[in-house]
């Protein structure tokens, strides 16, 4: 263990909240769907209200709520703490969301290619190549592809469009698509995702070819394996909320 993992073990947890609810439901609320606890309106970190825009979305974050226990552990409920950035981040610097995935998109991870080994090269170009193409002809975001590590520069007008896709998004699928980003190193998986144009779990997989491979190589690392399944529970709730956002 490192010397900040030991510190970072010694510090104290913050405590959770008790679940001081008992009712968990939906209500109709100003245009969309209100989670509520015991009658009231459910609250974002900021005491916004916590409204969804659609009875499903919103049913599926309530089902969060109700299945807290003791405690209401916040790393338990994906799905509320997406809708809660979308509320109390997304919604007001919608600008600087869209304007952080658009940089992103000249350095996607898709673009850079591995020269060796045969295989991992291969398999990257089997699992990526579509999805650069799909991105060419629905988005018009035409992406160059390097090899190795040295940074290829991109098109204008296709990074433009990337930011378009983006822009076309409301708060909710900016959030998820925010999420999927990062998860992924790459804005052309997760508008993939968003999109309808690869599952979730199919793009999760694509963006660890390079660790797959390693791990198919030396072993597999059980804290990496550890933090690829958070990731990959990351990945299926962005995509879940997504989905679900537009009913």
């Amino acid at each position: 263990m490192t010397k900040d993992r030991i510190r970072a073990a010694a510090l104290p947890q913050a405590p959770k909240p008790k679940r001081v609810y008992t009712a968990v439901g939906v209500a109709v609320h100003d245009g969309g769907f209100a989670v509520v606890l015991d009658g009231r309106t459910a609250k974002t970190p900021k005491r916004r209200p916590l409204v969804l825009p659609t009875r499903a979305l919103a049913e599926a974050v309530a089902a969060e709520w109700d299945a807290q226990q003791i405690h209401v552990d916040a790393r338990a409920m994906p799905l509320t703490q997406i809708a809660n950035t979308a509320i109390d981040g997304v919604a007001e610097a919608r600008e600087a969301v869209i304007d952080a995935l658009h940089g992103h998109a000249a350095a996607d991870l898709l673009c850079y290619r591995a020269a060796y080994p045969q295989n991992l090269a291969a398999a990257q170009a089997e699992a990526w190549q579509p999805l650069l193409d799909w991105a060419a002809a629905a988005l018009g975001a035409r992406l160059r592809v390097t090899v190795g590590i040295v940074a290829v520069d991109q098109p204008q007008d296709s990074l433009a469009a990337i930011r378009d896709a983006f822009a076309a998004y409301d708060a909710w699928r900016l959030a998820a698509a925010q999420v999927l980003a990062g998860a992924f190193g790459s804005v052309v998986l997760a508008l993939a995702v968003v999109e309808g144009r690869i599952a979730a779990d199919r793009a999760f997989a694509a963006s660890r070819l390079d660790e797959t491979h390693q791990a198919a190589t030396w072993g597999e690392d059980a804290e990496a394996a550890r933090r690829a399944a958070a990731i990959a529970r990351e990945v299926e709730a962005a995509a879940a909320f997504a989905a679900l956002a537009v009913g």
